[in-house]
C-alpha cells in the first residue's frame, strides 16, 4: 500500500430491523448483544485490527446518533481502537447513509470500505485482501462466493428461466472502492433517481453510463472510464448476515469457546479426627485426618480448581469451616455444587489431573476405585480423569508423615454469554 493511500471504513448500522426486531425484543440487529459487545462493534474491532485501516466511520439511526455518540465513546474508552473515528446519522435509504457517512471523511481519504454492521464475522485478511486490491488500481472490489444452490428467475408464480450457477455470485461486505469513483456513482444516482441495494450496483452502473456516453470518453475522477468495472475477490462462507430470526442461531454457531484453566490446592493434617476418604473412597487403615466436612483433601482441591475455571472463589467462601451445616458434610457434595455453579458459568468440563502428596497412604491400591468415582461423580469419562501420587521423600510436612496434600488442575471451555 503506498504512503499516499488512507483508507477509512464506513460501517452502516442505521438499519431498522424489522425482520428480526419482533423477535428479540425490538432490538435492532445491529445493536444485538454478542460476547458482550454489539454486533456493529465486533466489525470496529477487526478493522481497528487491520493496519491499513486509517479511521472509521459509524453512521446510526437519526433517533439515536446523539445516544450513540456517547455509546461508542463508551466502548472505546473502555477499549480503544487506537484509530480516529467519527459519528454520523443515516439516511432513509441504505444509499443516503452511506452517502452521509462518505461526506465526513477526511480530504486524505482515497480508498474507503461500506460494510452492514449485519455481518460481525468478517476476518482482517478479507480486509486486507480487499484493501490490497484496491490500491493496485482496481476501482471497485467486492467479496463473492460461489451459489450453491439452482437459482431460477420467476414471474409470478411460474418459473421463467434457470440460471446459469456456475455465472452467479453471492456477495458480501465490506466492498471497496476508489473513493472518487464512490463519490461519482452517488452524484450519478442522485441525478437520475437510481435506487440500489448495494455500493456496487451503484459502480456497476455508474459504469455502463459512462462507457456510452462521450462526455466522459476521456476520464472520470481520475480514471478511465472505460475502466469503471467492479471486480470481485474470494469471499469467505463464514462472513454470514444477521437478517432473520434463524440467523441468531449463527451467533452461537460461529462463537469459539474459551479454554480455561482451574487449578486447587487444599491439605490436611494427620490426628485424631474422621477416616480417610480420597475422591470419594474410604481408605481403610488410612491415616485420621482433622478437617471440618469429610476431609477428602482430593475432593477439596479439585472443587477449588473447578471453581477457577470461572473465577467463582474457593470453597472456603462457598463452605466455610465455620459453618454447622458443612461440618462432616460430603465433599461429593461440595463438588456437585461447584460442577452446577460452573455449568451456570458456561463452562465444558474437558479434563482433570489430580495429585496426592503424602508418605503414607500408599495411593496405588485405590488408584482405580478413585478414578472411577470421581469420573461418575462428573459425568466424564474414565480417560477424562487422570489420578497420580508422589511423596515428598520424607522431606517437610508429609515426608514426616504429620499430613496430605492434593492439587488439582482441570481444563475446560468457557462459551462467552451474550450481554
Amino acid at each position: 500500500m503506498s504512503t499516499s493511500s488512507e483508507v477509512w471504513a464506513v460501517i452502516l448500522a442505521a438499519g431498522s430491523g424489522t425482520r428480526l426486531a419482533a423477535s428479540v425484543g425490538g432490538v435492532k440487529k445491529q445493536f444485538l448483544l454478542w460476547k458482550g459487545f454489539p454486533l456493529f462493534w465486533h466489525s470496529a474491532i477487526t478493522f481497528s485490527h487491520t493496519p491499513k485501516i486509517s479511521g472509521i466511520v459509524f453512521v446510526f439511526p437519526p433517533d439515536q446518533v446523539e445516544e450513540m455518540k456517547t455509546v461508542v465513546a463508551d466502548l472505546d474508552g473502555a477499549d480503544s481502537l487506537g484509530l480516529p473515528f467519527k459519528v454520523v446519522a443515516g439516511g432513509a435509504r441504505r444509499q443516503d447513509s452511506v452517502f452521509n457517512g462518505l461526506s465526513v471523511l477526511p480530504a486524505k481519504c482515497t480508498h474507503t470500505l461500506v460494510h452492514d454492521s449485519a455481518r460481525p464475522f468478517a476476518s482482517g485478511p478479507l480486509v486486507t485482501n480487499i484493501i490490497d486490491t484496491l490500491v493496485s488500481g482496481i476501482p471497485a472490489v467486492i467479496p463473492a462466493v460461489e451459489v450453491t444452490d439452482t437459482i431460477k428467475e420467476v414471474e409470478g408464480d411460474t418459473v421463467k428461466q434457470t440460471l446459469v450457477r456456475s455465472n452467479l455470485r453471492a456477495v458480501q461486505t465490506p466492498q471497496g472502492f476508489y473513493l472518487p469513483i464512490l463519490l461519482a456513482a452517488h452524484k450519478m444516482a442522485d441525478e437520475k433517481g437510481w435506487d440500489v441495494t448495494d455500493d456496487a450496483s451503484m459502480v456497476e452502473m455508474l459504469g455502463s453510463e459512462l462507457r456510452g456516453a462521450d462526455e466522459y470518453a476521456d476520464n472520470i475522477a481520475g480514471m478511465e472510464s472505460s475502466k469503471v468495472k467492479v471486480h470481485i475477490c474470494a469471499g469467505e462462507e463464514t462472513n454470514v448476515k444477521i437478517t432473520n430470526p434463524e440467523d441468531l442461531k449463527r451467533i452461537e454457531e460461529n462463537a469459539q469457546p474459551v479454554p480455561c484453566v482451574g487449578w486447587g490446592y487444599d491439605v490436611h493434617k494427620y490426628g485424631p479426627g474422621r477416616p480417610m476418604v480420597l475422591g470419594g473412597v474410604p481408605i481403610a487403615g488410612g491415616p485420621q485426618v482433622i478437617a471440618h466436612s469429610d476431609g477428602d483433601v482430593l475432593l477439596h482441591a479439585l472443587a477449588d480448581a473447578i471453581l477457577g475455571l470461572f473465577g467463582g472463589g474457593d470453597i472456603g467462601f462457598h463452605f466455610p469451616d465455620t459453618s454447622a451445616a458443612c461440618e462432616n458434610m460430603a465433599s461429593g457434595i461440595i463438588v456437585t455444587e461447584v460442577l452446577s455453579q460452573a455449568e451456570e458459568a458456561g463452562v465444558e468440563i474437558v479434563h482433570v489431573d489430580l495429585t496426592v502428596i503424602a508418605q503414607v497412604p500408599k495411593l496405588s491400591p485405590h488408584r482405580n476405585l478413585i478414578q472411577k468415582n470421581i469420573a461418575a461423580l462428573m459425568g466424564l469419562d474414565k480417560s477424562q480423569i487422570n489420578v497420580k501420587a508422589t511423596t515428598e521423600e520424607r522431606l517437610g510436612f508429609t515426608g514426616e508423615k504429620k499430613g496430605i496434600k492434593a492439587v488439582a488442575a482441570v481444563t475446560g471451555l468457557k462459551r462467552i454469554k451474550k450481554g
